[in-house]
């Protein structure tokens, strides 16, 4: 792709961004490159006098316990949180409660655990972290947003940050302050099983798309009462690993990312930059390494570049049970990890080993007691940035906010993500949008009524799963009937057939949910389901509008030739009436490619990097009506 059709596609895209964009487009790709102490961040550090009293009155047990992060389910005894002095706690993808993931549930689990941080003898509070990254998505009955992919295809960073206010506020109703989100990487190749959790192949949109969602969870101010702490994440370069170097058995997943320093900052450092620059108070390291060295390990990565030169002033969270990758010896990765820069360690089931090391470890002088002290201090400067240091305000979870909690107006907002993620590929004869008032509609295909199929990974389960996974969404199918005239016959088939005799159909095919690792694919093609589901159709002569639900662009030609319209629906979550509006015309589409579509699988990795770029669809595309 030349400099000015890039340019062109993100001015183009300038549209609904505003003037942060508009400033990328006048000083270039390096507009956050040379920041240091952005000012968001500066507010963290204005902190600093409260957080250092305190610090100062701390023991180096009270230290270590603010630096250690349990999973909630493996807690050996809820009284580990004072013998402990335990800092922070999180729910993994399929930590909930033991009683269920009802809302009232989650609420009285994290009200449990902030009553015992009240009986430490300093009571400082903990920060309860958990993965609400599409929605608060473990909870039953959350808005469940489309996945980043689709949200990268809005180019709309003002619809991003309401998505992202709403995910606060849900995460609120429960009392949870914290959230493993905005994931801000940039994948370039789309046979990883997180490409989904991406916003874009360009890191320009990740920039800008970041931020807005970093606005959106942190609002005005850390310390109003809807804000929820953000986590920008995997620092950095996750989403450019290297084919066949996935660890864990995966082919790409917590891989190396084998670039120079150069290409690390240009491709895979913005959204990083922007998010400091909103004022993000936590960042993730990613599980993968950087030429060969884990990105936990690494002072370079953690201190040099993200501390010092950029000016980051909140804390780094290890991924789950990341610190164990560093070294085989579990001692000796903490004294690495920690030295390099880390300064919380999710340690899920290992609270005990970790908290005990770590002791020993500064003890013995392997860590540095002016290291523990800049940990502890910026875990605290963002605890009162917060506000759950503030002796007359409650830390328990504020329950009036149940009543809006998968309300219809948070479910209109995911709608309208939807309808604006939604990219037109193909519209042969102008058979979109398709008339209310036609006699009869087949639908088929095996996501066409799967709500779980329409969420992906990270819903409910960590990897997912198909059917009915929460109530309150709609499927694809279930929105057709609803938007369709009282006349019109909406009749289904899992597998296309009685398609004979429709004035049009609808197959809805895709990817079943998958998350991380899991999703790792050599051949990222539709099921042979799938593609027998489009020809049954196609063998009933009607005319055939296929919509793709996948976590990727997937090589689709022989689907797409059969296909007179084809629509890439990327995983919308809750609201598939977002679907139906575009399909009948309610709405036109909107949306353009954030990632490029591969021709084939030997045109694997495919981006607006790659020589001689042709792809079947390019970076930008879509069409509209």
């Amino acid at each position: 792709m030349t400099g000015r059709e890039r340019s062109s596609l993100m001015n183009s895209a300038a549209v609904r961004c505003g003037a942060l964009l508009c400033v990328i487009s006048v000083t270039g790709f390096y507009l956050f490159r040379s920041v240091k102490a952005a000012e968001g961040s500066k507010l963290l550090s204005s902190h600093d006098p409260r957080a250092k009293e305190l610090l100062a009155r701390m023991t180096l047990d009270e230290k270590i316990g603010q630096m250690t992060q349990p999973e909630q389910g493996a807690i050996k005894d809820f009284t580990d949180i004072e013998h402990y002095m335990v800092g922070s706690v999180l729910s993994g993808g399929n930590s909930d409660p033991e009683e269920g993931n009802s809302l009232e549930n989650w609420t009285n689990l994290y009200d449990r655990f902030q009553q015992h941080s009240r009986k430490t003898r300093l009571g400082i509070p903990i920060l309860y972290g958990i993965d609400a990254v599409h929605g608060h998505n473990n909870v039953l009955g959350a808005v469940i947003f489309p996945q980043n992919i689709g949200l990268g295809c809005t180019r709309n960073p003002a619809l991003i940050e309401s998505v992202a206010r709403i995910t606060a506020e849900e995460v609120r109703a429960t009392g949870i302050n914290w959230t493993f989100a905005p994931c801000v990487t940039v994948p370039q190749d789309v046979r990883w099983g997180r490409t989904y959790e991406g916003y874009s192949e360009d890191p320009q949109l990740v920039q800008v798309l970041g931020e807005a969602a970093v606005r959106g969870l942190q609002g005005p101010s850390l310390n109003e009462p809807l804000s929820v702490l953000a986590c920008a994440k995997h620092y950095v370069g996750d989403g450019g690993t290297t084919f066949g170097s996935g660890t864990r058995g995966s082919l790409l997943d917590q891989g190396d990312t084998r670039v120079d320093e150069q290409t690390l900052r240009r491709v895979h450092l913005q959204g990083y930059i922007s998010a400091i620059h909103a004022g993000v108070g936590s960042i993730m390291p990613s599980y993968s390494s950087w030429n060969g060295v884990r990105c936990s390990a690494s002072k370079r990565l953690l201190t040099e570049i993200l501390k010092r030169e950029l000016g980051f002033e909140g804390f780094l969270i290890s991924d789950y049970n990341a610190i164990d990758q560093v070294n085989p010896d579990f001692k000796s990765a903490i004294e690495i990890s920690i030295n390099a820069g880390m300064d919380m360690v999710m340690a899920p089931s290992k609270y005990r080993e970790f908290f005990n090391d770590l002791k020993a470890l500064v003890n013995e002088g392997k860590v540095p007691m002016s290291r523990i002290d800049d940990a502890v201090l910026r875990i605290l400067r963002v605890k009162f940035a917060m506000g759950l240091m503030d002796k007359d305000r409650s830390t328990l979870a504020d329950r009036s906010l149940h009543k809006t909690f998968g309300s219809p107006e948070h479910r209109e907002v995911a709608r309208e993500a939807v309808r604006e993620s939604l990219v037109l590929l193909k519209n042969a004869r102008k058979v979109l949008p398709i008339s209310k008032l036609v006699t009869r509609v087949h639908v088929a295909g095996k996501s066409a009524d799967d709500l779980g199929n329409q969420c992906g990974g990270w819903t409910i389960d960590w990897q997912g799963r198909s059917g009915n996974v929460t109530p309150g969404g709609t499927t694809i199918l279930s929105a057709i009937r609803q938007t369709v005239s009282k006349n019109t016959v909406v009749t289904f088939s899992k597998t296309g057939a009685g398609a004979e005799g429709a004035d049009i159909g609808v197959v809805v095919i895709g990817e079943t949910p998958y998350a991380e690792g899991n999703g790792d694919r050599s051949n990222p093609a539709p099921a042979k389901e799938d593609i027998d589901t489009v020809r049954n159709m196609k063998r009933a002569g009607i005319t055939v509008v296929v919509i793709l639900i996948s976590g990727r662009p997937m090589i689709i030609n022989d689907t797409l030739e059969q296909a007179d319209a084809f629509i890439a629906a990327w995983l919308p979550g809750t609201e598939g009436q977002g679907v139906a509006d575009v399909l009948f015309g309610d709405e036109k589409p909107t949306g353009k490619l954030s990632f490029s579509w591969p021709r084939s699988m030997s045109q694997l990795p495919v981006n607006i990097e790659s020589r001689n770029y042709d792809p079947l669809f390019k970076y930008g595309y879509g069409l509209t009506y």
